[in-house]
């Protein structure tokens, strides 16, 4: 009696599975890129492009909510709520409520418009508008620090509804004659350098130092800094960063500086927080308490920004950390 032979149709998919076996065994490296190719599809981009080769966190014009960094990628809009509260040392805490929107624009420019409006002792009014400008040095990691030129002029809308020099207490009479008089609000230029770079995996850093000068009126001037140090700590797409942050000013008028008197000295510190509840928002919020006797008891500030348009060459994901600086 004969053997019975396979059938021919179940020696196809053996004779198949062999020669892929011997495939991968002559050439190992096509098995290593399929797995490699898998990995890269896995770890997916950062939703928030890339300006001028700089992270994520330095891409989005605002770094924390004191502070101001870099530039935004060719065609993004950058709109934020920002919420001022200062818990004043002489009189009732003053609010502040800004709108800004932030356009990028090519070869490293940028242009912003804000709207301010203030809450004081009852009073409600539209107190400035603001067009500024912003121009990079260099692409990002160019020169250290990454250098940017920061001009703002502010128009001023309402009325002084508080003093903006050395705190004195007032009585009721006091304040409400101030108040009556409505002093128009003058405008007012200001200029400031923007310094930010990120160290190592997780620190990033940044720096404003501002002049402010005032043009009319009593000629108030402020001269000081901002800085903001941020750690990363929800990865990928720094879901979540904590950090400090904190802010010096000098201010003087032109009856201080023409009186030879020492002018207000106002430093503000404190923890801040960002949280990125989705692909395009973020949330950050920061109490800042004061340490000079000129300062305001407490200063909270809390930004909501959205980040639109498609931006410039979206990096390599943001995890893991280990790859960003490379």
């Amino acid at each position: 009696m004969q053997p019975r032979r396979a059938p021919r149709n179940r020696l196809i998919p053996a004779a198949l599975s062999l020669g892929l076996l011997s495939c991968l065994a002559l050439h190992p490296s096509s098995a290593h890129a399929q797995v490699a190719t898998s990995e890269r599809l896995v770890v997916t981009g950062e939703e928030v492009p890339s300006a001028y080769g700089a992270t994520p966190s330095f891409s989005r014009s605002r770094f924390s909510n004191l502070v101001n960094a870099y530039v935004l990628p060719p065609g993004a809009v950058f709109a934020g709520l920002i919420y001022q509260g200062d818990a004043l040392r002489f009189n009732r805490p003053d609010h502040t409520f800004t709108q800004e929107v932030e356009i990028g624009l090519p070869y490293r420019f940028g242009i912003a418009f804000e709207n301010g409006v203030e809450a004081f002792r009852g009073n409600s009014q539209e107190r400035t508008f603001s067009v500024e400008a912003r121009y990079a040095l260099a692409d990002w990691n160019k020169i250290p620090l990454n250098p940017t030129i920061f001009v703002e002029y502010k128009f001023g809308i309402g009325h002084i509804l508080h003093d903006e020099g050395p705190p004195a207490p007032l009585e009721k009479g006091e304040a409400q004659a101030f108040l009556d008089e409505k002093k128009p609000l003058p405008d007012a230029v200001e200029v400031r350098l923007l310094l930010a770079q990120d160290f190592g995996e997780n620190v990033e850093w940044a720096l404003n130092a501002f002049f402010e000068q005032e043009v009319g009126g009593d000629r108030g001037r402020e001269v000081g800094f901002a800085q903001s140090v941020m750690f990363p700590i929800i990865l990928p797409h720094e879901r979540l960063k904590v950090g400090a942050e904190m802010q010096f000013t000098s201010f003087t008028d032109a009856g201080i500086r023409e009186g030879g008197e020492d002018p207000s000295y106002r430093v503000v510190v404190g923890p801040t927080i960002a949280w990125k509840p989705s692909t395009n928002t973020r949330l950050d919020i920061s109490p800042l308490f004061g340490v000079t006797h000129d300062a305001p008891r407490a200063s909270v500030f809390i930004v909501f920004s959205m980040l639109f348009g498609p931006g410039g060459e979206r990096p390599e994901a943001e995890a893991p950390a280990s790859t960003r600086n490379r």
